[in-house]
């Protein structure tokens, strides 16, 4: 079984620093790695199209640069598409929408094996993640999926009136604030930067440090200062897409005025 990065590091208190990939061809990936600045790549799987070879994919370039991986999960079929992340070899799970108690316990059980002990409802399957059977449900496994990361999106207003309960569920690793999806939620369209949403958002971090859960941000790196002033030492930052699309709009907007003379 392959150690897992991002769980070495938030055992050791160390910082982490990952960046998001909606395209799923693995030489993404591998440019990532190439760079040699990243703890982990953060599969955007809610939002992009895949299938079940382009998760392995993923797996593999992962591992040629001894990184992480984690998937960020829809809300539905969680524990399905945890399962099949895990097995690919994208050892964390990132799992959106999050609302409840029964949300977070869902999320933390499709992850973990189901053992007396563990509690969860992961079960034993050749896949990737154990050599395609050599270690399924061996104790190596068993520790494997201990060790996978369990973070949480609290992105809903009533995620965030239900916070403390959910953060008091035990095998919650890290915890992201969504501003766009509880800004919609509040009735506040398009308002990530309203002074409500700021106040809660500041209120998830501070009470996931006093939990023992860290925050996550996804903040660009110009706000770093202002998150690690509040405690935040887990980043994810920039996305693929993203940085195609400012390149695409700035140098294409640059050849045209060049070219409008000629």
């Amino acid at each position: 079984m392959r150690p897992n990065r991002l769980r070495e590091l938030l055992k050791a208190g160390k910082p982490s620093v990952g960046t998001h990939i909606h395209i799923s061809w693995p030489s993404v990936v591998e440019l990532v790695g190439m760079s040699g600045h990243f703890d982990y790549v953060e599969f955007v799987a809610e939002y992009a199209p895949y299938d079940l070879y382009a998760l392995e994919n993923i797996g593999r370039a992962i591992d040629l640069y001894g990184m992480s991986g984690m998937m960020k999960i829809e809300q539905q079929p969680r524990t399905y598409w945890a399962i099949r992340a895990i097995g690919s070899g994208i050892q964390n799970c990132l799992f959106a929408d999050v609302r409840t108690v029964e949300d977070a316990v869902e999320c933390v059980r499709s992850v973990r094996a189901e053992t007396p002990t563990t509690g969860g409802i992961h079960g034993v399957g050749a896949r990737r993640d154990c050599g395609f059977g050599a270690e399924a449900g061996s104790q190596a496994w068993v520790q494997a999926l201990e060790d996978s990361v369990v973070a949480l999106m609290i992105e809903k207003k009533e995620a965030v009136e239900n916070l403390e309960a959910i953060l008091s569920v035990k095998g919650i690793d890290m915890v992201q604030f969504g501003p766009a999806d509880y800004s919609v939620s509040m009735g506040l369209a398009g308002q990530r930067g309203h002074p409500a949403v700021k106040e809660a958002e500041e209120y998830v971090i501070q009470t996931a440090l006093k939990k023992g859960i860290q925050p996550r941000s996804e903040c660009p790196v110009s706000e770093y200062e202002r998150y690690l002033n509040m405690g935040v030492r887990h980043f994810c930052t920039g996305t693929d897409m993203a940085t195609l699309r400012m390149w695409f709009n700035e140098n294409g907007k640059r050849i045209r005025e060049m070219l409008s003379g000629v």
